[in-house]
């Protein structure tokens, strides 16, 4: 009897195993992401987080553990070097053959531009995917020309004569002189930084325009599960329809979480409210419910005595009711922009701090925003 179970038992392991090994192994960057990601896998699998919950994914020091865990996998879902500039090159050297996907760059995304300044407007739709950025440009581009011309146009003839020749001297002449010396320039900077396309598209992310918290739009989410089941799929065909059945269910996990945020915001619409970093556009945007303005810009640097007088005069001035911190930041910045007014606090975290990582992370922080926005305003 021991000798006909004992092969029986090797087949089932051997069987086990290889089913197991097909199973990709995957590391994630941030907890929102992972969320999405473990969703998918579902029971075949764990993702690994790189960026341990409640800290700041803009400046992180990976431990030796999430090292190896690049190291080690198979598929690598990150949202963007502008997001995390350090992990950029770090993913190219500790998992230079595994697949790459940068959530930011998959198609049919709503992007939003960076804002820069400390207090915001009124929301504006079609800012959507940076066409304000060209609008502007094109503004300021007919601007500049009409007020040359009508500056020309009220010149004496003669003067508006030597005028014109000086001036097309001397600019066809800085002209060849920019031209020659930008081309030599550029010969320099090639020759110095010789290296491969990939590096280079994510080489300079701080000055990217483009916003990178887009999780937070669950619109963004619904097309990022989709993706991860392809790209799962891809890399275990065998499981492909179970990632497929798992994004399915997450999807309307993510679409009862947003009915549940818009009844939650409903009552408190209309009030004004200031965040601690610029990390909440999307949000704003996906449920209509503006941020008056934000303490720290979205890469989470530090604020000046400027910026911070702004956001004071604002809470004073505009009727604001509340400024939201964080776990990850200096509660003391908040504590002096509230010194003097009635306006309430609450902590807020874009990246679910507080919730245990998991398929249930994503909806669970989506509420969790919804209810301390209300609640504070």
């Amino acid at each position: 009897m021991i000798k006909t179970v004992f092969p029986l038992v090797l087949a089932v392991l051997a069987t086990s195993s290889v089913s197991r090994a097909a199973v990709p192994v995957v590391a994630v960057d941030i907890a929102p992401v992972h969320s999405l990601v473990s969703q998918v896998m579902g029971s075949l699998g764990e993702p690994k987080l790189i960026v341990s919950q409640g800290a700041s994914p803009h400046g992180y020091s990976m431990r030796p553990s999430e090292a190896q865990a690049l190291q080690e996998a198979d598929i690598v879902f990150w949202v963007s070097p502008a997001l995390t500039p350090w992990l950029a090159e770090t993913i190219d050297t500790l998992s230079p053959d595994a697949s790459h996907v940068e959530m930011l760059e998959i198609p049919g995304n709503t992007i939003l531009a960076r804002r820069e300044n400390a207090l915001f407007e009124a929301h504006h739709h079609d800012d959507e995917h940076g066409d304000d950025l060209d609008e502007e440009h094109d503004e300021n581009q007919g601007e500049n020309h009409t007020e040359a011309h009508d500056e020309s146009d009220h010149q004496p003839n003669d003067e508006a004569h030597d005028e014109a020749h000086d001036e097309a001297h001397d600019e066809a002449h800085d002209e060849a002189h920019d031209e020659a010396h930008n081309e030599a320039h550029n010969e320099a900077h090639n020759e110095a930084h010789n290296e491969d396309q990939h590096h280079d598209k994510h080489s300079d992310s701080s000055h990217d325009e483009r916003d990178p918290h887009a999780w937070l739009d669950p619109a963004n989410a619904l097309i990022w599960l989709d993706t991860i089941a392809d790209e799962l799929s891809s890399a275990d065909p065998e499981n492909a329809a179970i990632y497929a059945a798992n994004a399915k269910s997450g999807k309307a996990e993510i679409q009862s979480a947003r009915s549940d945020v818009e009844s939650i915001l409903a009552g408190a619409r209309g009030q004004s409210f200031i965040v601690f970093h610029d990390a909440y556009q999307y949000f704003e945007s996906a449920f209509d419910f503006p941020a008056s303005g934000a303490i720290a810009l979205g890469d989470a640097s530090k604020p000046g005595p400027a910026r911070i007088q702004q956001i004071q005069d604002r809470v004073k001035q505009a009727s604001v009711s509340c400024v939201l911190a964080e776990p990850q930041f200096n509660p003391g910045v908040v504590a002096t922009v509230l010194d003097g007014t009635e306006a309430r606090s609450s902590e807020i975290d874009p990246l679910g701090f507080g919730i245990d990582s998991g398929p249930e992370l994503y909806p669970s922080m989506l509420r969790g925003l919804a209810t301390a926005l209300a609640d504070c305003v």
